[in-house]
């Protein structure tokens, strides 16, 4: 496999993980890019574009980054907090006031961002038509009765979380959260991402889909824990019932879906887009401007959420929106913060190194938060850092 691009004295472990993920890990085709201090030191395609082959993939090729868009809708609600216009600590009702219903009256504004909400699951699923429109998304979970008190317990809200911090912008600025990502983020950022896709951007977005990782010889075979797979299996479980709120599975090629505005589930992004973002969350990425302060940026990766996850089963850690180093899903350092996507994609920040991460793919796999291929490529990027 030839992969594509550059990397700084220093780095080279990175590119030689990266070609190892086409030669072992079955990769088809995928990005990463890496800032320290500001600069891309990492800027690494390789494969094809589309999932099932066709066109070579080139820098600028995007992908949809599912989960990983969680990670940039936290920042909204975050910039907006520290422009004054957002209380951390009111209750969501006080900007959403259908939100009060069912007992939901004392949900505060940082309980959606650290999974402590207790709405993850919906009573009736939505259609990916529904999902798509922002308005019956928002009627659903504000009429929807918690699963537990909320702020007591976390869980992860799989896709409830577009809902959630969706309708919370849209009250707070009149504007929705893909156009205030659109012109508050990426544009001075100078970064590469979407929520609700523009048409003119559509013929540089690959096709993805499911892929399985390949049998190595001699390799050990690693298997969920029993209760981590009878969750998965059972309908009823809140694990199956938070990814269910979107019933049946939308088609993530099809235009009209990535054209919406699910800030849990369809962001797209370039690698370099995707850590570019991270890189301007504790920091300046060259050309670019900076997001968070570093007060914001010491709050969104402060300990909000630990232990048991409800919908998870596994332990997790979130701070304002972002997932925290821990073995659910293994970051750079204890620092670090971001935010991984089902099955592949993964940014984050590491504001004690300086690094910033991206890594977009095409062929999503069975993990959740710890896809194999990303940390093969995060371990690469501490040992380069170990050194450089």
């Amino acid at each position: 496999m030839d992969v594509h691009g550059t990397v700084a004295a220093g780095f080279e472990p990175v590119r030689e993980a990266f070609a190892r993920n086409f030669d072992t890990l079955g990769e088809r085709g995928a990005a990463v890019a890496v800032y320290r201090d500001g600069r891309r030191v990492v800027d690494l395609w390789g494969g094809s574009r589309d999932v099932d082959g066709g066109a070579p993939w080139e820098r600028g090729t995007a992908q949809i980054v599912r989960s990983a868009t969680k990670g940039v809708a936290a920042a909204v609600l975050l910039m907006l907090w520290q422009r004054g216009e957002l209380d951390l600590d009111a209750p969501v009702g006080a900007y959403w006031p259908e939100y009060k219903a069912a007992g939901k009256d004392r949900t505060l504004v940082r309980d959606v961002l650290a999974h402590r909400a207790g709405v993850p699951v919906l009573d009736r699923p939505l259609t990916p038509a529904e999902a798509a429109d922002p308005a019956l998304g928002a009627a659903a979970v504000a009429a929807q009765a918690p699963v537990w008190e909320p702020g007591t317990d976390h869980g992860y809200h799989a896709q409830t979380y577009s809902w959630l911090t969706g309708e919370l912008v849209r009250r707070v600025t009149g504007r929705t959260i893909g156009a205030w990502i659109a012109e508050e983020i990426a544009a001075p950022a100078g970064a590469e991402l979407w929520l609700g896709l523009p048409e003119r951007e559509r013929a540089r977005v690959g096709r993805v889909g499911q892929t399985e990782a390949p049998a190595q010889a001699g390799a050990l075979r690693t298997r969920p824990k029993r209760a981590v797979a009878d969750a998965y299996a059972d309908p009823g479980s809140l694990t199956r019932r938070a990814f269910a709120a979107i019933t049946p599975l939308p088609d993530e090629n099809d235009p009209a879906y990535r054209a919406a505005s699910l800030p849990a589930s369809n962001g797209i992004a370039t690698a370099d887009g995707l850590a570019r973002f991270y890189a301007s969350l504790i920091g300046v990425a060259e050309g670019g401007r900076r997001l968070l302060t570093p007060e914001t940026a010491a709050a969104a990766r402060g300990e909000r959420s630990a232990g048991a996850d409800r919908v998870l089963v596994v332990h997790t850690r979130f701070g304002l929106g972002y997932m925290l180093h821990g073995a659910a899903s293994p970051l750079l350092s204890p620092a670090s913060f971001g935010h991984p996507g089902r099955g592949g994609p993964l940014g984050f920040a590491d504001p004690e190194s300086g690094i910033a991460f991206g890594y977009v793919t095409n062929g999503f796999r069975s993990s959740v938060t710890a896809d194999p291929r990303a940390q093969a490529l995060v371990r690469a990027v501490r040992a380069a850092t170990a050194t450089a």
